[in-house]
């Protein structure tokens, strides 16, 4: 009996990455990406700071222990403040970092245009090593244990050694992989271009199964326990139960037809999306029924990010919005002036977010509250 609890006990603390509460370490905040946030924001942010980053910012930021780490397009990393919005370092790579970062123990890591993967210091910003794949690398990181798994557009899955970044083994697919790799229990998850949903054992990168998916996904795949969700590029957002296989249902919206990009927020209750038909789809989890729609003026590439009983949405037509997750009305709504592509990282009571023309915002409860 004692080894058994032993095991369990070791199994979570190695289920997810080494962080403080109300964090957000990874994409999607998890290592199930399920885009729900352990920390709250008050019913009306406000601007804390704004740093001009000098380039485009698609990296979705990471926030751990008082520091947001954000890539810019001009292929530098800033470690900024969270308080204060003043970088404590800058790393600069040598192309461009459309990847979200990732935070784990000691190191932060994340993929440029290159297909160059760093892990660096997280304190000084000094590289502690690299791997160089064959393709640009937009995934990020997700970590369990001793392992992470990330993967590029030469079509592979790649698993590497938290500590020097060796690889410990790499599965194959047959076109790019662009979103960020799920952990479940003990397999990866990785939706990919060739319109499958590649499940791989995490130990040895052995191939459980393969999932048809109709058309191409750049989506993250978002699991809850045995069911995951994705939308693709054929205009579908579906539900599966990844242990058997099997789909569980499919959704369209029955009037205008446009792909998903962004990965979905789930709980037990929700399953919400945004689509590239300017709107964002809250989903009944067992059976793909539209529970709401809420309409933006742009596209919504951004992953929606679950807050309480609210869900925070970044649109190509520059506003932030906070609706109410129960009826899909506006709550609240900022206006940056400039189209949003990256996903807001919510953390520490602070959403952390860039924007198109170069300017990363933090937003929270106003300076002396």
């Amino acid at each position: 009996m004692l080894p058994t609890i032993l095991a369990a006990v070791l199994l979570v603390q190695t289920s997810e990455p080494a962080s403080r509460a109300g964090d957000w370490p990874i994409f999607r905040g998890n290592a199930r990406l399920t885009g729900v946030a352990t920390s709250d924001l008050p019913p009306k942010p406000v601007v804390r700071w704004r740093f001009e980053a000098g380039d485009v910012i698609e990296s979705s930021a990471a926030i751990a222990d008082g520091v947001a780490y954000v890539g810019c397009d001009n292929g530098i990393l800033f470690a900024l403040d969270l308080a204060k919005g003043k970088p404590r370092w800058k790393y600069e790579s040598k192309s461009a970092i459309k990847s979200a970062v990732s935070v784990y123990g000691d190191l932060i890591y994340f993929g440029d245009e290159d297909g160059v993967f760093h892990a660096l210091d997280r304190r000084s910003g000094s590289e502690k090593w690299s791997f160089k794949t064959g393709g640009e690398i937009v995934s990020a990181a997700n970590c369990v244990g001793d392992r992470l798994v990330f993967g590029s557009y030469d079509g592979s899955l790649y698993c590497l050694s938290t500590k020097d970044g060796r690889q410990l083994w790499k599965a194959d697919t047959e076109d790019k992989l662009h979103g960020t790799p799920a952990i479940a229990d003990d397999v990866v998850l990785a939706s990919g271009c060739d319109a499958r949903m590649h499940i791989v054992r995490l130990s040895d990168g052995t191939n459980v199964k393969s999932v048809p998916l109709a058309s191409p996904c750049a989506a993250s795949a978002a699991t809850l326990g045995e069911r995951v969700f994705v939308g693709t590029m054929g205009n579908q957002v579906l539900g599966l139960d990844w242990k058997s296989g099997k789909r569980l249902w499919l959704y369209e919206n029955p009037d205008r037809q446009f792909p998903f990009f962004s990965s979905a927020a789930v709980t037990e209750k929700f399953v919400v999306i945004g689509g590239r038909d300017k709107s964002v789809h809250a989903l009944d989890p067992s059976t793909g029924k539209a529970l709401w729609t809420f309409p933006t003026q742009g596209k919504v590439d951004a992953s929606p990010v679950i807050v309480g009983d609210r869900v925070f949405v970044a649109s190509t037509d520059g506003r932030l919005y906070a609706v109410s997750l129960e009826s899909g009305k506006e709550r609240w709504r900022f206006d940056a002036g400039s189209g949003f592509y990256a996903t807001p990282a919510i953390g520490e009571s602070c959403l952390v977010v860039g924007t198109e023309d170069g300017a990363i915002y933090c937003l929270g409860e106003a300076a002396g509250n």
